[in-house]
């Protein structure tokens, strides 16, 4: 609970995974309550300066209309508690999250591109990922696959793929509903999927991005 407000995990989570937990465990099964719970740690613009450095919250010149997402400063606790799960005003796209994967995957800021021979650089202020850094996320974003929400994916042939769900609440007609996320990463692919009304992450998202990279490696 933080300022009143009680913040929990997700409908399906697995209960052999509460009580003390390692952050691997936490980021392999979506634990929101050990990342709220962390929050003391995360101090001024830290979440933000992270972001950049995984190509979230920078715009870029691409030649094409494209959203790189925002992580704007929160304004209260709760607020900061909540943004540490995706949720508060953190905002993101479909793009910008195969971005984020596939920043982890090659280990430094990727900048996608589209029209040909038009690219923009890695964002000038946005800190490149040290290798430990990035051997580390892409440790935790295995667990997913191997151990956590990501399961599904184990058995897609083709390279090791890294992975992770999201579930984020919003409002819509006065109903709280669900968006649902999963992006994935292996070799020189990265994917997002995004469903607008959907259950977790792992539920709704997962089985299309599963279904999608069968067929992509085939």
């Amino acid at each position: 609970m933080v300022d009143g407000k009680t913040f929990g995990n997700y409908s399906d989570y697995p209960s052999g995974a509460t009580g003390r937990i390692t952050l691997r465990q936490a980021v392999a099964n979506s634990c929101n309550t050990a990342f709220i719970t962390s929050r003391g740690k995360i101090r001024g613009t830290d979440l933000y300066d992270a972001a950049a450095s995984l190509g979230f919250g920078i715009d870029h010149d691409l030649g094409f209309p494209a959203y790189f997402g925002q992580v704007p400063q929160p304004e209260t606790e709760t607020e900061a508690a909540a943004d540490l799960i995706g949720q508060g005003r953190v905002l993101a796209s479909p793009m910008v999250m195969a971005t984020v994967v596939a920043s982890v995957q090659a280990g430094e800021t990727v900048v996608p591109w589209l029209v040909k021979d038009y690219r923009d650089g890695p964002p000038e202020g946005a800190k490149p990922l040290t290798g430990g850094e990035a051997s580390a996320l892409r440790s935790m974003l295995r667990a997913v696959v191997t151990d956590g929400s990501g399961r599904g994916l184990l058995d897609v042939p083709g390279p090791e793929l890294i992975a992770k769900t999201g579930t984020a609440e919003f409002e819509r007609d006065g109903k709280v509903l669900t968006h649902a996320w999963m992006v994935a990463a292996g070799s020189d692919l990265a994917v997002a999927v995004y469903v607008d009304e959907g259950e977790s992450g792992s539920r709704t998202a997962g089985p299309l991005l599963e279904a999608f990279l069968r067929a992509a490696r085939r």
